[in-house]
């Protein structure tokens, strides 16, 4: 019985952990409104606050979308491009899909 609780304890914290390092909006936003991105103290929000002028964003397909995004990484905040298929790039992309759709209506 202990052998089966310290299993499912295990278990649990386990996908806790994968939940928290995974794709999400959370995640995105996170990413967003942090200077984690560049070397110069800006976030994309510096920019782009609450998705501003990121309208259009919602049709690029997300290949363009993270190019788009790594230009800005590269250019305006002055840090290094994000890897296409990280969980970072894929969180951004869902967090600026969002900011982009609330923004067309």
């Amino acid at each position: 019985m202990k052998q089966l609780l310290l299993t499912l304890i295990l278990i649990a914290a386990s996908s806790l952990a994968l939940a928290d390092s995974g794709v999400s909006r959370a995640r995105g936003k996170e990413l967003f409104t942090s200077p984690q991105l560049g070397t110069n103290g800006r976030s994309c929000n510096s920019c782009h606050p609450d998705g501003k002028k990121l309208e259009k964003a919602a049709a690029y397909d997300e290949g363009n979308l993270g190019e788009i995004i790594n230009q800005c990484i590269k250019g305006p905040l002055k840090g290094k491009s994000l890897d296409p298929n990280s969980d970072e790039m894929k969180s951004l992309i869902l967090y600026i899909t969002l900011l982009a759709s609330r923004g067309m209506r």
